[in-house]
């Protein structure tokens, strides 16, 4: 039987690693889980690129980096919408009064935790129904644990 646990180092390992085909590899086996894992894939390209936009020092790379973060949030939104009810649990969008630019944000309640996305514009889908839990840079960890989760239950 294989846990969780068991499968977290290979999914962090492609989430801080550059190796295109083990990303590819990843999304094909998340996939593999229907509705509930294309919402996994979406989750884990928009944390993973929106990370990699923070860090991205040259223009093109930062622009190019959020552009992917957009769109994925695009298609998670579109996910979402679809297969409404899949996930179980509440998303929607809300506001960050605190930001001036970047002040939608996206909240995604998962079995692991809440996680959140900021965007200048709003995306299609409901009003969150709750509030920030006020955990700062835990999304990249809880999206990673859930779609260890999504793995393991395929293999077991």
């Amino acid at each position: 039987m294989t846990r969780p646990g068991d499968l977290l180092p290979e999914v962090v390992a492609v989430y801080t690693g550059s190796d295109g085909d083990a990303t590819k590899a990843l999304y094909g086996r998340l996939e593999q889980r229907g509705p509930i894992g294309a919402i996994a894939v979406n989750l884990f390209r928009a944390c993973k690129a929106s990370e990699r936009a923070k860090v991205y020092r040259g223009r093109g790379y930062r622009g190019a980096a959020y552009d992917r973060k957009g769109w994925a949030l695009d298609n998670l939104c579109t996910a979402l919408a679809q297969y409404n009810g899949v996930l179980g649990s509440p998303w929607g969008w809300g506001v960050d009064h605190a930001q001036p630019v970047h002040c939608f944000v996206l909240y995604v309640d998962l079995p692991t935790g809440q996680v959140s996305f900021h965007s200048a514009a709003r995306g299609e889908g409901p009003d969150y129904p709750g509030q920030w839990d006020g955990v700062r840079g835990a999304s990249a960890d809880r999206i990673c644990r859930w779609c260890a989760r999504l793995l393991a239950e395929v293999t077991t």
